[in-house]
């Protein structure tokens, strides 16, 4: 998903709750819902005009302010493809599953909207899920949220008439590629409504990854009567109608978006914060002076200049983060299309400078683009899929003048000697301080080891975002953070016409080798041609430019407890108390 402590690290895959294991032949298994009562309970924190109002009511409620970014591009969730929409939609919505604390400061995996759920391994590879939607499962207008509410919102997702960048994300569902090309009708994809609470979905092949799918905020289910003929349904709060524990109260247009407690959640008697408010800022200044005031309660953006005194202070944390920063060249463009360019600009990028002079924040050199930390086939606790994967280009300092070299006889055989005759080209990234002292210091990069010029260009996030997506720049800034632990999230997105490819990149040999992955469920063949695959996109193509494996940083207000967080980069402030 597009990005935008000292915390406790936390388990992804190896400790859901509803991990299920696949046995051979047909298998069955069952998971039950634990009570309500064993959710994180919650209180205070504080955020709105007055200093008075700043205070705890009597009755033990108060007002939580956070920031994460500017106005957002999209709060639908088949339409989100940010962390800062994600984290908002995960108040407002949930999924068949949900992600929970479990009580010592973890992330895992739980039941959500379905009580329960069976998995069944049939004869012919495929596996057939069937949930339970528990009975107090309601929508914030009070009407019973439906098994028939998943399937159409699962068939809009698939449905190429939504252009859901996310759409690929139930690839696995059976039909969806006819579904996805148009070739098939929505109604033919595998997801079916037994009754009102019996939800049937169909997968083509064993997912290991597929109880984080259904908390993903793709598969959110969103109601027909306030979607259908309504492309501003999620700009009302009278059709902005959500299953999550809070509903939205208002929206105030780049200011921010109030959520306020969902009566009728089924969990409402533990959630803290009586409102959120999600402050919409692009000043990392303006965010750091409102969260010294008392105005916000948590940011996560900082002016880069005072970043390292506020860590030296340990008032900004860091937590783990499953993200890549990188530079992604349009391989569409007329420059930009011979990969001997790509790698020459990839390799004189002083990934050890970036990191310890500009971003300052504990992230690592990038030496691919799946990050550490991410599951190979021996699962959590074993090498990661960086280590099996190893080393692209060395970023150890004495080797830095070596790959310039290299970089420099690449340039001259694609025709530019010391850069005589290369044309001016820019770099596009979204406004905030941190991409501009990245984009500076590329620029002077570029220049020095290659002799070419590259302008910089800044564009607010939502214009940013669409021109990236629609191919219209040379070079741009991006950012990708995993949206489950498996290095599928992180490598099907570059398949050719893929809603998150905004390199424009296509490959057939690439692209036989994501089909190769996903057409097994035996970890070792799945991570074999997954190695492949990253050898083609950044060994051999140099579609992308990695520059460092991101860090998370925050500033939380010390009076506020139970906030959680998964290195998936998606905070919850729902069940948070205040001292």
């Amino acid at each position: 998903m597009r990005k935008t402590k000292k915390f406790l690290s936390l388990a992804l895959a190896s400790t859901m709750a509803l991990s299920l294991a696949a046995c051979g032949g047909s298998s069955t298994e069952t998971t039950t819902a634990a009570p309500a009562a064993e959710t994180t309970a919650a209180a205070d924190a504080a955020e709105t005009e007055t200093p008075a109002e700043t205070e705890a009511a009597s009755d033990g409620s108060y007002d939580l302010a956070v920031c994460l970014a500017s106005e957002p591009q999209s709060i639908d969730p088949a339409l989100n493809s940010a962390v800062d929409g994600a984290i908002m939609i995960n108040h407002m919505f949930e999924g068949l599953t949900k992600w929970v604390d479990d009580g010592e400061g973890n992330a895992v995996l739980a039941p959500g909207q379905a009580e329960s759920s069976e998995k069944v391994v049939n004869d012919d590879g495929t596996v057939t899920y069937t949930f339970k939607i528990r009975s107090d499962a309601k929508w914030s207008d009070g009407q019973p949220v439906t098994a028939g509410d998943f399937e159409y919102s699962w068939k809009r997702l698939a449905n190429p008439d939504t252009a859901a960048d996310y759409c690929y994300m139930i690839d696995m569902v059976q039909g969806y590629a006819e579904v996805a090309d148009g070739s098939a009708d929505p109604d033919t994809l595998g997801i079916k409504a037994i009754d009102d609470s019996t939800l049937e979905v169909v997968l083509s092949y064993d997912c290991p990854y597929f109880e984080e799918v259904a908390a993903f905020p793709a598969t959110f289910p969103v109601r027909k009567d306030m979607v259908e003929g309504n492309d501003e349904w999620t700009y009302d709060v009278a059709s902005y109608i959500g299953n999550g524990p809070y509903k939205m109260k208002e929206w105030s247009h780049n200011a921010y978006i109030l959520a306020e407690q969902n009566e009728n959640y089924y969990d409402v008697a533990n959630l803290g914060p009586a409102t959120i408010k999600f402050t919409l800022l692009d000043d990392e200044n303006a965010m750091l002076a409102a969260y010294k005031s008392g105005e916000l309660d948590f940011i996560e953006n900082f002016p880069m200049d005072e970043l390292p005194n506020y860590l030296a202070s340990g008032e900004v944390d860091i937590a783990d983060y499953l993200g890549t920063y990188y530079v992604c060249f349009n391989t569409e463009d007329e420059i930009f299309s011979d990969p001997r360019i790509r790698k020459a600009f990839s390799l004189v990028i002083d990934r050890n400078y970036i990191v310890e002079n500009v971003s300052q924040a504990g992230e690592v050199p990038a030496t691919g683009f799946v990050p550490s930390g991410v599951n190979d086939a021996a699962g959590a606790g074993s090498d990661d899929f960086r280590t099996v994967g190893g080393e692209y280009y060395s970023v150890a300092e004495e080797d830095y003048e070596k790959n310039c070299e290299e970089a420099r006889a690449l340039l001259a055989e694609a025709g530019y000697p010391n850069g005589e005759g290369f044309p001016t080209v820019e770099y596009l990234y979204n406004t905030a301080d941190n991409h501009k002292k990245i984009g500076e210091a590329l620029q002077n990069m570029w220049q020095e080891q290659l002799g070419v010029t590259v302008t910089l260009n800044n564009q607010d996030w939502n214009v940013f975002l669409e021109n990236r997506k629609q191919g219209n720049y040379q070079i741009a800034r991006n950012g990708w953070i995993a949206d489950y632990n498996d290095p599928c999230t992180f490598l099907d997105m570059w398949y050719t016409d893929g809603g998150n490819n905004d390199a424009q990149y296509s490959n057939p040999e690439y692209d036989a080798q994501i089909d190769a992955a996903k057409a097994t469920s035996v970890q070792e063949d799945r991570m074999k041609a997954f190695h492949a695959a990253e050898d083609i996109l950044i060994g051999q193509d140099n579609v992308l430019a990695p520059i460092y494996f991101y860090t998370q940083t925050y500033m939380l207000n010390p009076e506020i407890n139970g906030m959680y967080y998964t290195p998936l980069g998606y905070f919850f402030f729902g069940y948070t108390s205040k001292n």
